[in-house]
């Protein structure tokens, strides 16, 4: 391999490296409590290294969170205006906890960040999400003008979906002592819970 490539290659990987150790740090410690010393030491890099790929602990945390927004969102983004509502809504709501099983880490390190009044990406959420999210109530609304739904406010029923998708994922701890121990997992329980909750929700 040469030289160049070589080396290209490293530090795709190391960059890859802080990035997934920044994501357990600040996940765990929030921004204002993750450190750069933190982050090295999970990445199995010096701190002069890490300072080669990310000046500052606000560069790392910015690459972070731009890339999680939009794999955040693509869930709602796939909501088809075209499809049955009640199942587009379903479908919607298994997703978001899919998410909260398999991307937990990145639940939390969003949560963080709009706790602390998204100071990295509320330009993001104020414009980009904003847009996404209005544009989706308005499906939403139309389904229910329509009669195929019954009248709901489509910003709080999203919300609502958010709110008992995520918590799984947020509050795993809590969720897990409280069903019993760390091995528990919620997650088939929880499915069959919000499937039913929201089909009756949704079909009267």
């Amino acid at each position: 391999m040469p030289h160049d490539q070589q080396r290209t290659r490293i530090q795709r990987k190391n960059r890859q490296a802080i990035l997934e150790a920044a994501l357990d740090v600040f996940s765990q410690y929030g921004f204002r409590g993750a450190t750069l010393d933190q982050i090295a030491q999970s990445a199995g890099l010096s701190k002069p290294n890490l300072l080669y790929y990310f000046p500052t602990k606000e560069a790392i945390h910015s690459a972070l969170l731009s890339g999680l927004l939009g794999h955040w969102t693509a869930p709602l983004r796939s909501m088809n205006p075209d499809g049955d509502p009640v199942e587009e809504i379903l479908t919607y709501v298994r997703r978001k906890l899919e998410m909260s099983r398999e991307y937990p880490r990145e639940s939390r390190l969003f949560a963080n960040e709009v706790l602390q009044g998204a100071p990295h990406i509320g330009e993001m959420i104020q414009t980009e999400m904003k847009t996404l999210v209005d544009e989706k109530a308005a499906v939403i609304a139309d389904w229910a003008d329509q009669g195929r739904i019954p009248p709901l406010h489509p910003y709080h029923l999203i919300f609502s979906i958010w709110a008992m998708t995520q918590h799984y994922a947020d509050f795993d701890t809590q969720v897990r002592a409280t069903l019993g121990g760390a091995d528990q997992d919620p997650f088939p329980e929880a499915e069959t819970y919000l499937t039913t909750l929201f089909t009756r929700l949704l079909n009267p």
